[in-house]
């Protein structure tokens, strides 16, 4: 049955007649008829009595009428609803992101954001995998790398570069490195992953560049302990900016060699799955990331 005929029906009961239901739906008559005749042949009963002066409902006419207003009802509600979440922020909203920049930037933002919007309710998954977006029914991934194509729409937040920093204590008691090769005589924190541990860094000066292995005693996995280690004075070390913009900020840690380009860092993406529509409350979010994220 099709329900577009159903809800045309509907609407000759509710106009009292086809010519007026036909002129509130701007629709000619005869199109009108005829489309209510389909719907006649396809129940096989006949739901109104035609006359020139008046219509009648059939008793199936009656009952199919009774039913067809729950359609007419769902149809108005789907219609406010869907009003609603395109013309004001709310719902559920869920969010994956690597673990150091949701500990550093995005759990805040997610309290703000939720001040600035009451009716919305925010679900963080906190991962370092690649979440899959589709599977998991994810409406918005914060990602730091290199994308590759694929079927997900990504949008760009930020550059990410990396920086040569060291607390203030650390370089009062070792000194403090002047140009790349100094830092031989240093304590390096290196990361690592699995075996692999990433102790060679690139620094660019005056168009030239040079790969420098450095020593390390303390080799760690995890970002934000990095930092950590760094901040209590365990030695220099190489990091995404984004992971230390406070400390610069606060003072506990230092930039150092200013004038030399390290290794480009990954860029931070908005990543989200490709649908016909975006949801308001999630191209609210997305801007309201690109305004407060990042340095």
């Amino acid at each position: 049955m099709n329900p577009q005929r159903l809800a045309l029906f509907s609407a000759i009961v509710h106009a009292g007649s086809i010519s007026k239901a036909a002129s509130g739906l701007g629709m000619g008559k005869s199109v009108v008829s005829r489309q209510l005749a389909k719907l006649e042949d396809e129940l096989g009963a006949r739901l109104i009595q035609r006359s020139t002066r008046r219509l009648t409902l059939t008793e199936i006419g009656e009952l199919v009428f009774a039913e067809a207003q729950h359609i007419d009802r769902a149809v108005a509600n789907i219609e406010q609803l869907t009003e609603q979440h395109q013309n004001e922020v709310m719902g559920r909203l869920r969010v994956t992101c690597p673990r150091p920049l949701g500990q550093r930037y995005l759990v805040p933002l997610l309290v703000e954001f939720t001040a600035l919007y009451p009716k919305v309710e925010i679900n963080l998954s906190v991962d370092d995998r690649m979440v899959d977006l589709i599977a998991e029914h994810i409406d918005v991934a914060l990602r730091v790398a290199h994308l590759e194509d694929s079927t997900l729409i990504a949008r760009r937040l930020c550059d990410n570069p990396r920086v040569l920093v060291a607390a203030p204590a650390y370089l009062a008691r070792k000194g403090t490195p002047r140009v790349p090769t100094d830092l031989l005589a240093h304590d390096c924190l290196l990361y690592c992953s699995g075996a692999r541990v990433f102790d060679e860094w690139s620094f660019t000066h005056d168009g030239a560049t040079s790969l420098l292995r450095v020593p390390g005693k303390l080799q760690i996995n995890d970002g934000m302990a990095l930092v950590a280690a760094a901040v209590a004075g365990g030695g220099v070390m190489v990091i995404d900016r984004l992971l230390v913009a406070q400390e610069l900020a606060q003072g506990s840690l230092v930039q150092l060699l200013p004038d030399y380009q390290l290794r480009a860092g990954q860029p931070v993406y908005a990543v989200y799955p490709a649908r016909p529509w975006l949801a308001f409350k999630t191209a609210t979010f997305l801007a309201f990331l690109q305004e407060r994220l990042f340095i």
